[in-house]
């Protein structure tokens, strides 16, 4: 796991390569395993593959969603905040979960916020999320998740690199 975490970059440029169907379904479950708070397990997915509405979401924020543009998959995350109150919380553990197992599966990936952002001066990029792939109103939009091969390579941080003073022990 420790290596996995190492190599995870946020990638925003990705080939044509599609996705294989197994490593969706892979993902598909790595999704559906992540701890929610209470079991409440509010959270919803929705894998997108289709090239038009990937584009669409490309355009639900000014900045940091272009990314998408180029992701040959793209996983909405969201929840039923009537449900729990830790929606955001358990969210965002499924994010990451997806994150790490396209890692661990040769992906790169990226996570697109959605939550507390603007599409524009009217409307939020969870509102326009919400419009372009019909989510009923009880559901909250936390995240998206970019995920497709690298066409870009970054660089791992190196240990010695990491801010180990933000680490304190007992006490802060």
């Amino acid at each position: 796991m420790i290596d996995i975490i190492r190599q995870r970059r946020s990638i925003r440029k990705f080939t044509e390569q599609p996705v294989e169907d197994a490593k969706i379904k892979l993902l598909q479950e790595a999704a559906l395993r992540s701890p929610a708070s209470k079991s409440a397990n509010a959270w919803e997915f929705i894998f997108v593959q289709d090239k038009k509405l990937i584009q669409s979401l490309a355009a639900a924020k000014p900045h940091g969603s272009k990314l998408l543009e180029s992701a040959p998959l793209a996983v909405v995350v969201m929840a039923d905040d009537s449900k729990t109150e830790a929606w955001v919380e358990d969210c965002s553990v499924a994010t990451i979960f997806l994150q790490l197992t396209a890692q661990s599966l040769g992906l790169g990936n990226c996570w697109v916020q959605i939550r507390g952002r603007h599409h524009d001066d009217e409307k939020t990029a969870g509102d326009f999320v919400r419009e372009q792939l019909a989510i009923p109103a009880n559901q909250k939009v936390l995240s998206i998740v970019a995920i497709g091969y690298p066409a870009q390579e970054r660089k791992t941080v190196a240990t010695e690199d990491l801010q180990w003073q933000k680490i304190h022990q007992n006490r802060f």
